[in-house]
């Protein structure tokens, strides 16, 4: 149902421990197999300061910097339900309110920050 549907964009950081490591920005995975979870997770809390503080926007943001492909969509990742999205995503996503970023989310795909939008 619609009604049960949310709405998100996110930044993806990929790191040495993400199940596919190649990006749209690293194909050969040179980077992200040389990056640590930690190192990761720093560079996205300084992403998500510069858009909590107003000196970046989130939507660019994510098309420069996230390693999911829906940076071409400034992170925008459309529509979706419950059961589309690994758990953790999920869980995060539908928890908090329309315009409200998360803190750092981890996935088998890497660290995330999550905008949600609907």
């Amino acid at each position: 149902m619609a009604a049960e549907q949310v709405r998100a964009s996110h930044i993806l950081i990929k790191h040495e421990g993400s199940r596919r490591k190649a990006s749209w920005k690293d194909p050969e995975g040179r980077v992200i197999s040389a990056t640590t979870r930690d190192a990761a997770v720093r560079q996205l809390l300084a992403l998500r300061e510069d858009i909590v503080s107003g000196k970046a926007r989130f939507q660019d943001v994510a098309a420069r910097y996230s390693d999911c492909s829906s940076a071409k969509r400034g992170g925008d990742l459309g529509r979706f339900g419950r059961g589309q999205m690994q758990k953790p995503f999920e869980e995060a996503t539908y928890g908090l309110k329309v315009g409200e970023l998360s803190d750092v989310v981890d996935t088998d795909s890497g660290v995330h920050i999550i905008l949600r939008t609907g």
